[in-house]
């Protein structure tokens, strides 16, 4: 199943598209896709309502897509996750995961506009496969119960601003939450959909050229480890995003260093999970 997000920001409606590619209306069974909606079973309802014809189609032309999550309660970025992706920056591939958090609030939906912030002059592209927590996650026991865990996956753009990341602090927050910085979607993806998380094409464009061209396989630490490693020092809560690292090709890391300016268009695709765009504009 792919679940969605339907309307104005703030407003959206709550839906899911089936294997023929035709939407319903969630709406009488959740106010949202959110966290109440996941530690409550809520896939599992919309999957018995699917099997069972009562959800009502609803035609979703014209209708902006929202990030397929409201609110996630936090968002947890992996950096370096992808060998080539920290060669090309010059930094070691590390041995324990590199962890950092990144505002909630930056989550906008697949097609919104994203921000260049003010004083930017290095804004960067990240395509990222993002792993959505669909059950409490802490001090899981191994990597295997991880799986139990993950409610689906979707693409993020781990927008970055680099002067901001790695010049202005030692810490790489302020450089990850400017307005907008997150997109994601255009769907939650269902992990019965998607099959195996470590064997996903990504690829992104900027104005139709080719930047990033790289596979989860590629990852240092898998997803699975991922949520079993987190859940040893935070606890992981349905709704929760989790941003998996980005392989090679960002503007930090090419000749020239082509970094993003207002009126660039960046397109971000993952094998089973759909395909986003962004305008980017200045705030």
């Amino acid at each position: 199943m792919k679940l969605l997000r339907l309307g104005e920001p703030g407003a959206e409606t709550p839906a899911v598209r089936d294997e023929e590619g035709t939407t319903f209306a969630l709406t009488g069974l959740t106010d949202d896709i959110d966290s109440p909606f996941l530690a409550s079973g809520g896939i599992d309802r919309v999957r018995a309502a699917l099997t069972e014809g009562s959800l009502p189609a609803m035609d979703p032309a014209g209708l902006r897509l929202g990030a397929p999550v409201a609110r996630p309660g936090k968002v947890v970025c992996i950096g370096l996750n992808y060998r080539d992706h920290a060669e090309e920056t010059g930094a070691a591939v590390p041995e324990r995961p590199v962890v950092f958090l990144k505002d909630p609030s930056t989550v906008v939906g697949p097609f919104d506009p994203v921000l260049i912030p003010r004083g930017s002059v290095k804004t960067d592209w990240e395509v990222e496969l993002a792993v959505v927590i669909g059950r409490e996650a802490r001090y899981l026991t191994d990597p295997a119960e991880a799986a139990e865990c993950i409610a689906g996956y979707a693409i993020s753009n781990d927008v970055s601003e680099r002067g901001f990341q790695l010049e202005f602090s030692t810490q790489w927050d302020i450089g990850k939450s400017c307005e907008s910085f997150n997109p994601l979607g255009p769907w939650l993806v269902t992990p019965d959909e998607v099959g195996d998380p470590q064997n996903l094409g990504l690829r992104l464009t900027v104005n139709g050229e080719p930047r990033q061209d790289g596979s989860t396989e590629n990852m240092v630490f898998d997803v699975h480890y991922l949520v079993w490693y987190l859940s040893q020092y935070m606890v992981l809560r349905p709704g929760d995003v989790i941003n998996t690292g980005t392989p090679a090709g960002v503007a930090l890391g090419l000749p020239g260093t082509p970094y993003l300016r207002a009126g660039d268009t960046v397109e971000l695709t993952v094998e089973g999970l759909g395909t986003q765009r962004q305008t980017f504009r200045d705030a």
